[in-house]
């Protein structure tokens, strides 16, 4: 039998949405004995860690009643996204629109692929930035770049929230 990790994240929606849980990232890491399957969950109101015991006990229990991870032992982790969590649907954009965030694109846009700034808005795959509070190092080379930059979501390598004390 082989692995199918769309099938393990179908069963942790499945038991996350039952308890009022999203899914937002599941991954296979490591081989052999140091196999590691992380789920990772979220909701609106934050995640516990009663929620993710909960969450662990009850997809754990389903993986392996149904051998759905074959291949001998692994270990099941469950988590919160953190505070800086990764943006990775365009419903994670569009939730987080206001934040500030930090991001790599695939392509250079005025002549920088690292960015950091506020997420102003998110529409038709296009996200627009506000750079101009972002540190010096995050900032276009070019001392005329603009301070608001649209960026296609296709172009984003890399996004995560940063956190705001």
């Amino acid at each position: 039998m082989a692995f199918e990790i769309d099938q393990v994240r179908e069963i942790a929606a499945r038991v996350a949405a039952s308890s009022g849980l999203e899914v937002v990232e599941v991954e296979l890491r490591g081989g052999g004995r140091a196999r590691m399957l992380r789920i990772v969950i979220d909701k609106p109101s934050g995640v516990s860690h009663e929620d993710c015991a909960n969450l662990s006990r009850e997809v754990g229990t389903i993986l392996d009643v149904e051998d759905v991870v074959p291949g001998g032992s692994y270990t099941l982790e469950v988590s919160s996204p953190g505070l800086d969590r990764k943006l990775v649907r365009p419903a994670d954009y569009q939730r987080f629109t206001g934040s500030r965030v930090k991001l790599t694109t695939r392509q250079p846009v005025n002549g920088n692929r690292c960015f950091e700034g506020r997420l102003e808005s998110f529409q038709e795959g296009r996200l627009m930035l506000d750079v101009s509070a972002a540190r010096k190092k995050f900032r276009p080379k070019d001392s005329n770049a603009p301070d608001k930059l649209e960026i296609d979501l296709a172009n984003v390598e890399k996004a995560n929230l940063v956190p705001e004390i």
